[in-house]
């Protein structure tokens, strides 16, 4: 099946309802604390859009979906790490983190390490948030290379030019408001998928059972056809790598900005707090829908890699089991091809404005580092509104051009995988002293805190080259408190 003139109505449709949202939320911003915090008087819808705006993106669902097709049930760690950073944040942090008196995470630990510790960390946390932002080109592309006949570099200039029209004028009124839009909208979409998925296929069992009979027919056409796939679990990376993949999003929740900044948009504690356990009651749900969306394909589709072998094997394949191009258009290819077509065009749309708002929410998040961590301690004059909010401005075009241009370089990797070393690479460079600046001010020397920045997201880094056993997070987690703990000191307060 095509992509239909109804496909286009509802895509249109849902692009348009959100790019309205985020043009009228425009004229909210008057500063540059309209722009980067909403002036501190978001509501509990608000304040969750804006956190699910970043949250649930092109890792949350496309990626679910490329990931359960490859590996199963062990795709949800994603979103289920996600959910457990919002209910940490709403329990431990949204307090301290209101209470502070600063507008980002790393100022706070300037205020405790120096501002050596507060560059090198937006650095280092920008560089993570870089990684995640390529994912969501990644997931933006593989969905309109499947919709339209494009070539990657131009789906990717498209997704980055949609990116760049809606945050740059609207910021965080854009992202907590068109956040409250794509969560209704994203809500019903998951919940029609799943529907789908289960009365296609008689339940969950039957499900299961699609799935083992395409993989019998790989396996004995060809063993290597998807070697060390036959384990469709919640554990079936290892458990060593999916509860480091689900620690990783946990603690990379509590580390970037994009989420801080929602907190500190709420007018209240309470707000805060509940809407962050709102976030993680949503994310599951849309999490597991993903999941089995991903499932139903595997039991129903191979790439075009698994067709060659099985044509040099002599094999045909039943005429109900379709092929497509890459892993990463199973969630596109299973909403063209299984949803009515209106339906499946507002879903299409919806899963659009998802990445965009995921890829928009977190190009905010580095902005707003680069401009008031770094760019401003060279240039003091930047602190002044208008200034500050022409940079921020350039800053999220800069940083988008440059997420299309790395986008090549991983368009063959898995996108969760990108997801967890982004959100790897946060928790390594802030979370722990952001943490001990939060918990345990004046006690830990501010050299050990730049080493363990730097140990810790090199030990990351390396560990992930090298692929050891085990995620790289615990290695890299391990280095940084160790840096810490060697050189803690006992200043009174």
């Amino acid at each position: 099946m095509a992509v239909s003139f109804y496909h286009i109505l509802g895509i249109v449709l849902s692009v348009v309802l959100i790019e309205v949202v985020g043009i009228l939320s425009s004229k909210k911003v008057k500063s540059a604390d309209d722009f980067s915090r909403a002036g501190g008087k978001a509501g509990v819808w608000v304040v969750c859009g804006t956190i699910m705006g970043t949250l649930i993106g092109g890792q949350s669902t496309v990626g679910t979906a490329q990931l359960a097709f490859s590996y199963g049930l062990s795709a949800w760690w994603f979103t289920l790490g996600a959910a457990l950073g919002c209910v940490f944040l709403a329990i431990g942090y949204a307090i301290p983190l209101r209470r502070s008196g600063c507008t980002t995470l790393l100022e706070i630990v300037s205020k405790e390490y120096g501002k050596k510790a507060e560059v090198l960390g937006s650095i280092l946390c920008s560089l993570g948030m870089f990684v995640s932002i390529v994912a969501q080109i990644l997931s933006a592309s593989a969905l309109l290379m499947t919709l339209f006949p494009m070539k990657f570099y131009l789906a990717a200039s498209v997704s980055c030019l949609i990116m760049m029209a809606y945050v740059v004028f609207g910021g965080l009124w854009s992202a907590g408001l068109g956040g409250i839009v794509k969560l209704i909208l994203l809500c019903i979409s998951s919940l029609a998928g799943g529907i789908i998925v289960l009365s296609l296929t008689d339940g969950y069992h039957g499900l299961m059972t699609s799935i083992e009979e395409m993989m019998h027919t790989l396996v004995e056409t060809h063993g290597s056809v998807s070697p060390g796939r036959m384990s469709f679990g919640l554990l079936s990376r290892g458990a060593a790598k999916d509860i480091g993949s689900c620690l990783s999003v946990i603690l990379g929740v509590l580390a970037t900005q994009s989420y801080a900044q929602g907190i500190w948009a709420a007018n209240t504690d309470s707000v805060a707090r509940k809407a962050s356990m709102l976030s993680a009651v949503l994310t599951i749900p849309i999490g597991a829908a993903c999941v089995l969306i991903g499932l139903y394909m595997r039991g129903h589709y191979v790439t075009a890699e698994e067709m060659a072998l099985l044509s040099e094997a002599g094999k045909v394949l039943p005429e109900n089991i379709g092929v497509m191009g890459t892993t990463a258009q199973a969630f596109p290819l299973f909403i063209i091809h299984r949803m009515p077509e209106f339906l499946g065009g507002v879903v299409l749309g919806t899963l659009l404005i998802t990445i965009i708002i995921g890829g928009s929410g977190l190009t905010l998040g580095a902005s707003t580092i680069l401009v008031r961590d770094v760019f401003t301690k060279i240039k003091p004059s930047l602190m002044e509104s208008s200034k500050n909010l022409k940079t921020s401005r350039f800053t999220i075009v800069g940083i988008l051009l440059l997420s299309v241009l790395f986008a090549a370089t991983f368009s063959g990797a898995f996108i969760n995988d990108l997801g967890f070393l982004s959100m790897g690479l946060r928790a390594t460079a802030v979370f722990v002293p952001l943490t001990l600046a939060l918990f345990f001010p004046k006690r830990f020397n501010y050299k050990g805190i730049l080493v363990s920045i730097i140990a810790g997201t090199a030990s990351l880094i390396i560990a992930q080259i090298i692929k050891l056993p085990i995620d790289g997070i615990f290695i890299g987690l391990g280095v940084s408190l160790g840096c810490c703990f060697l050189t803690k000191i006992n200043k009174k307060s």
